[in-house]
């Protein structure tokens, strides 16, 4: 199912790659911008829109461009210029060259996370594509970080659940300061008389003969019998339980294999 999940990421990322490059970059607090005015090469400049969304121009001042698409902020200051009387009939080019404002985290289990700016539209798969897909020890359960109008909220969503159902409306789209955090996969462990004790990654519907394969099998002295599994309660302390090959595992038991008396 891991390779389902990869394989959607990737996929989605690519259909999603022509209408994001269409949608209109909204300006913010730092970004980077090159402006030029036709005719006027004095006019050029390099400046950052400050924390209250303003830039400084030529003649102008400070220009308010704050959430302006970039083609709006063109025609705000050709607008200005015209108007004050300093060029007649005025064509301004801008370019983003530090999009600051509209980036998203992309952080925890993949493969290489960072900050990405958000150029258009972008859902929660297109950026995990961004960061390089999930890690080999990166879990199926995401968190989505959001603060919309002062209000910070946290979604998780479920990887695996949304492509096998094909509910891709949970792939929701995100925004600039948003975080994405991909949780480590849910582990149990393996101990006693087995190949390889130790950790192992939980697999849904994992049982406990599937964990012992995980842990290399029963060693020579490894006995099928008398298998427990430790385990915590709802109150947080741990149990021990008699085992069957065919039950569920959990996340955190550890399984315990006895040395056989023969």
């Amino acid at each position: 199912m891991k390779r389902v999940v990869t394989w959607m990421v990737g996929l989605v990322f690519i259909l999603g790659m022509g209408a994001a490059g269409a949608a209109e970059v909204l300006l913010g607090p730092g970004d980077v911008v090159k402006l030029s005015v036709y005719g006027s090469p004095d006019l050029s400049i390099e400046t950052r829109v400050s924390e209250s969304g303003h830039l400084t121009f030529p003649l102008l001042g400070q220009v308010a461009v704050g959430g302006m698409p970039v083609a709006g902020a063109e025609k705000k200051i050709a607008g200005l210029l015209e108007k004050g009387g300093y060029i007649k009939q005025a064509q301004v080019n801008m370019l983003v060259t530090t999009l600051a404002s509209q980036q998203i985290s992309v952080l925890g289990h993949v493969n290489r996370p960072g900050r990405y700016p958000v150029e258009g539209r972008r859902r929660v798969l297109d950026m995990l594509a961004l960061a390089g897909g999930i890690h080999s020890e990166g879990g199926d359960m995401i968190s989505l970080v959001r603060t919309r109008d002062g209000k910070t909220t946290r979604e998780a969503i479920d990887l695996v659940d949304m492509v096998r159902r094909g509910e891709l409306d949970k792939d929701v789209e995100v925004a600039g300061g948003d975080i994405i955090f991909v949780e480590r996969a849910p582990r149990a462990y393996v101990a006693g008389e087995v190949t390889r004790p130790g950790p192992f990654r939980l697999e849904r519907g994992m049982t406990v003969q599937q964990a012992l394969s995980a842990g290399g099998g029963l060693s020579p002295r490894g006995s099928s019998n008398g298998i427990r599994i430790t385990r915590k309660d709802a109150g947080g302390n741990p149990v021990s339980l008699d085992a069957n090959a065919s039950d569920a595992v959990q996340v955190d038991d550890v399984i315990v294999v006895r040395e056989s008396w023969f």
